[in-house]
């Protein structure tokens, strides 16, 4: 027994003097070098990508400070003359512009969205015949590029002699922006509990009564959240756009016809105002988000 005591004895201090090693300089030379290229080629490429991205934002918002004359190309001094008289460069055609593009926004958005939730529920809740084709056509709009999707609508307003207005560039919005609206609802759609309708249901609410009481409500998240995309692609959409416009300006066909002789400093002002705004939109929907599940973590 006193050789086994004496064996264990040795290996225990080879032991021990192995992790003194380690946790002496060597061993900590040796953990420093192990950082791979990865543990700081990942953070680098996060910044880069950040300030590749946020560049535009801050020359736009920067320069809708300068005191230019007709071209926002050069820095001629901080004034808050375009805050104040937005809309007096050149008649007010950049205001003009960017209220047709809320107008075409909000009204292919209601749109979209309503005919893309029904679309959506009846894709998912029941089966016909054809089911799987209309799926498939739903997503061409989507992956159809827009140079090619702008002409063939323009081909056709054209052959059934429709005028080129506001109410070609609506309907050519909602007829994009349905595939997306659907796609995001239908997630929506296939992730409900059907026991919830069922519970409705048993407990005598009529089909109307079910579907405004409980389905809907659960499915208002991804309506908003369809809706708020659908949106943002109409107003912010110029090749669709320019294809079935006709005379009718907006937001972004303005800032396209204005490079070529100088941006005003007063479309940046509207630029940097839609950013903000969208900005403000996401921090209370955060914060709203953060104080509702406090609210729910006490109640639990």
């Amino acid at each position: 027994m006193s050789g086994e005591v004496q064996a264990a004895a040795v290996l225990g201090g080879f032991q021990e003097s192995e992790q003194l090693d380690d946790s002496g300089p060597r061993g900590g030379r040796e953990r420093r070098q192990r950082i791979g290229l990865g543990d700081w080629l990942l953070p680098v490429y996060t910044v880069l990508a950040f300030v590749f991205l946020l560049i535009p934002i801050v020359y736009t918002f920067v320069f809708s400070f300068n005191d230019s004359i007709k071209s926002n190309i050069a820095w001629r001094g901080f004034t808050l003359d375009k805050w104040l008289n937005v809309c007096n460069v050149e008649g007010g055609a950049v205001c003009e512009a960017f209220a047709n593009s809320i107008v075409i926004g909000l009204a292919a958005t209601v749109f979209a969205t309503v005919l893309g939730t029904a679309i959506a529920i009846a894709l998912v809740r029941y089966r016909f015949r054809a089911r799987s084709s209309i799926s498939l056509l739903l997503f061409l709009p989507m992956a159809t590029p827009e140079v090619v999707l702008g002409a063939g609508l323009a081909a056709q307003f054209l052959a059934v002699g429709v005028p080129k207005d506001m109410t070609t560039i609506i309907l050519a919005h909602t007829m994009f922006c349905i595939s997306f609206v659907v796609v995001t609802v239908k997630a929506r759609v296939a992730s409900l509990d059907p026991a919830l309708e069922e519970a409705g249901r048993d407990l005598y609410g009529s089909p109307s009564q079910v579907f405004w009481r409980i389905t809907f409500p659960l499915l208002l998240p991804g309506i908003m959240a369809a809706a708020l995309l659908s949106f943002a692609l109409s107003f912010d959409d110029f090749i669709i756009t320019n294809f079935n416009s006709g005379s009718v300006s907006t937001f972004p066909k303005y800032i396209y016809i204005s490079a070529s002789r100088g941006i005003p400093a007063e479309a940046n002002v509207i630029a940097s105002a839609v950013f903000i705004f969208a900005l403000v939109l996401v921090i209370i929907a955060q914060v709203s988000r953060v104080a509702r599940n406090k609210r729910l973590a006490k109640l639990s």
